[in-house]
């Protein structure tokens, strides 16, 4: 059957968003690393649009954990998936190099190689759904020995963005590449003040010396709009690195974004790439990162 992913995956994102969920947030605040989605097996952390299915899928579920793993990697594991469960898709993006039709203009005509993206899709279980893991990994994830929001005060220290605190307002300033946000006692709660201060940080990647993101609309999204779309996701990324549960900070951009996810297919997967950019520059920044980064992986890590 020829599954159109990019329509299956954009339809499970407007279905959440009209029932009033935000799958790029976390539905956890148990530990620093804990929320972000990974997989079980190698400890690699899930990106981009795959966060956002298995945000999804935990929260869908009530899954206590949110770690993953294939069928194989239960089984290599000495553990087995149980019957009658059923797994949750993600995708897996691969640059496939094929020879075009067309010769090239090289004198021996060689056939010219063309570079198309390849989308494909797999299955992951969660760890609630598999008998007998292996007792390391079974037990809970211990805490790492750092406060939440110690964490995220270090990313923000880390980046050395310019920050200031006054006013009623949260804002990034291109013009002067200023980050302004009102005073920490504005915010009832730290973590409140924290998702804010994550979510203009990562309007501050955006910066050409940074991840040169520009202001650019979409077909069917304008700049400001399509940029709040990452900052959101961005900040959450980064909450979930840091064990801080994100709130949403612009609702009323909700009904642009559905409008627009359901004119274009491919706009989620693009704001969750540039998004996880940001969160990977902020996290470097601090040297950081939620999980290690193994220099090259199967398709179903």
């Amino acid at each position: 059957m020829n599954t159109d992913l990019y329509q299956t995956v954009t339809d499970k994102i407007i279905a959440a968003l009209e029932a009033g969920a935000l799958p790029w947030q976390f539905p956890w605040n148990r530990e620093p690393g804990g929320a972000t989605p990974a997989n079980l097996s190698t400890g690699r952390a899930y990106r981009g649009i795959n966060t956002l299915l298995l945000n999804l899928a935990a929260m869908s579920e009530g899954y206590c954990r949110n770690r993953w793993l294939t069928y194989q990697q239960a089984r290599s594991l000495g553990a087995h998936v149980r019957r009658g469960e059923t797994g949750t898709p993600i995708v897996f993006f691969k640059l496939l190099e094929v020879e075009s039709a067309r010769r090239s203009c090289t004198a021996n005509h060689a056939p010219a190689a063309k570079i198309v993206p390849l989308l494909r899709s797999f299955t992951v279980f969660n760890a609630d759904q598999v008998d007998n893991l292996p007792p390391a990994l079974a037990a809970p994830i211990s805490a790492p020995d750092w406060n939440p929001v110690e964490e995220a005060e270090r990313l923000l220290a880390h980046s050395e963005a310019i920050i200031r605190h006054g006013g009623d307002q949260a804002f990034y300033r291109p013009s002067d590449d200023v980050i302004q946000l009102p005073a920490r006692s504005a915010f009832p709660k730290a973590e409140g003040y924290y998702g804010v201060a994550l979510h203009e940080l990562t309007h501050w990647t955006a910066h050409s010396s940074r991840c040169n993101r520009p202001m650019q609309g979409r077909q069917h999204l304008t700049a400001y709009a399509f940029e709040e779309l990452i900052a959101e996701m961005g900040a959450a990324f980064l909450c979930g690195h840091c064990g801080i549960n994100a709130e949403l900070q612009h609702a009323g951009y909700i009904g642009h974004w559905l409008q627009a996810l359901r004119n274009d297919k491919r706009l989620v997967f693009t704001a969750a790439s540039m998004a996880q950019k940001a969160a990977d520059f902020v996290l470097s920044t601090a040297g950081a990162t939620p999980y290690p980064q193994p220099a090259a992986m199967p398709c179903a890590a």
